[in-house]
């Protein structure tokens, strides 16, 4: 099957902005730009919309077919924290096959048994059976030693260990980032320097063993300098961040708000602004949904006692864009974050619009207006703290491998 795309404005994160088309044949992308189009060559008018990779999801906790398809991603690195833990390679093989073709879906398999810190899992099999990581789910690996071990073992796979950098000493319990706002609300909160202090520990874990180290959610102005420091060193890491840490701070749980309790919880204006800053210098590396879908059960609670997490799949696309309309990053850099480096940490060979590579393909219209309801979505849940909030960008079609994939 030949498919020629047509009549777009193309995103690439390695030949940036142009204007032009995609020529796709057997699913992978044989000529951009201006070309020839094939006799017997299916055409598809973009009609002057943007063109660019597929999404490339990295770290969601929930699969949510219909969610992923309404923000444009066709790959998921999907989190060991599920039922049952990404901890058997059965298990991880079920998880790996369950989305195709449409889906691909890349588990991450649980550095140690049942995510409890303890016991090395069976990494090798694992990633035999499909995993693309090791990840040390929801909560960071205490024992010092049993984390040194699970990198040292990483490193002779050669696969990144994702790490949740918070200090479950401190962060214990706690719902809310310590300062004034979680003080006037009476909330359970740890202070910022959980992550810093988790970060620091993992960073020079990472350094001793040359281990491929990936932090899923940094959100402080201190984590970011630790990460800034590492990579000067040659240490092995890269990070990624949520929308909710780039737009929002923890002003947004001032009226209790559930649908803003998030792991790690919501930070001060200056680490908020810190974050962006850290986008535009290129020490963050992805830009990531964290899609974690809670319904009213789970959320209509009073705050400390409702789960934490945000849909974000449906709104990953919009939030970025916001990113490219104040200038802090240009569309090329944007779909690095989004498409080619998460790939990059999966080791997958994707996320650009280069020639040879899968003709994975979101077409997207960057100026149409929307107003983000929850209820509206169509994934699993809507518990979005950005309900309410006026945005541009839609995604228009997907397709996987050069077949589309229908809504």
């Amino acid at each position: 099957m030949i498919r020629a795309f047509l009549n777009a404005e193309l995103v690439c994160p390695v030949g940036g902005v142009s204007r032009g088309g995609v020529l796709v044949r057997e699913g992978a992308i044989v000529a951009t730009g201006m070309f020839d189009v094939p006799a017997d060559a299916e055409t598809i008018d973009c009609g002057g919309k943007t063109l660019a990779p597929g999404i490339v999801d990295f770290g969601v906790f929930a699969i949510d077919r219909a969610a992923f398809r309404a923000g444009g991603i066709v790959r998921v690195g999907v989190m060991p924290d599920q039922s049952p833990v990404l901890d058997d390679p059965g298990i991880v093989q079920r998880a790996a096959l369950i989305g195709k073709p449409d889906l691909w879906i890349h588990p991450i398999a649980a550095a140690t048994r049942g995510l409890q810190g303890e016991d090395l899992a069976e990494m090798a099999i694992c990633l035999s059976a499909g995993a693309r990581a090791i990840g040390t789910g929801r909560r960071w690996i205490a024992d010092s030693g049993v984390m040194h071990r699970v990198l040292a073992y990483a490193r002779d796979l050669d696969v990144a260990v994702v790490t949740h950098a918070e200090d479950g000493g401190l962060a214990a319990g706690a719902v809310a980032t310590a300062g004034e706002t979680a003080t006037r609300l009476g909330l359970p909160a740890a202070p910022a320097v959980a992550e810093a202090l988790a970060i620091a520990r993992d960073l020079m874990l990472a350094e001793d063993t040359g281990a491929r180290l990936h932090l899923r959610n940094v959100t402080t102005a201190a984590g970011f300098d630790l990460v800034r420091a590492a990579k000067r060193r040659g240490v092995a890491v890269t990070c990624g961040i949520t929308p909710a840490y780039l737009h929002l701070s923890d002003i947004a749980v001032s009226d209790f708000r559930t649908f803003a309790h998030l792991s790690p919880p919501l930070r001060a204006e200056a680490d908020r602004q810190a974050a962006v800053a850290a986008i535009a210098d290129g020490t963050i590396d992805l830009l990531c949904s964290g899609h974690d879908p809670h319904g009213p059960e789970a959320k209509r609670l009073p705050f400390a006692d409702s789960d934490a997490g945000m849909a974000g799949a449906e709104t990953l696309l919009p939030l970025a864009l916001m990113l490219v309309r104040d200038a802090a990053i240009d569309l090329p850099r944007l779909f690095a974050l989004l498409s080619r480096n998460p790939a990059q940490v999966l080791g997958l060979d994707a996320g650009t619009l280069e020639i040879g590579k899968p003709a994975d393909l979101l077409l997207y219209d960057s100026a149409a207006p929307w107003q983000i309801v929850g209820d509206a979505f169509k994934g699993s849940a809507g518990n979005t703290p950005f309900a309410g909030l006026p945005v541009q960008g839609r995604v228009l079609r997907l397709w996987k491998g050069g077949r589309e994939i229908q809504g």
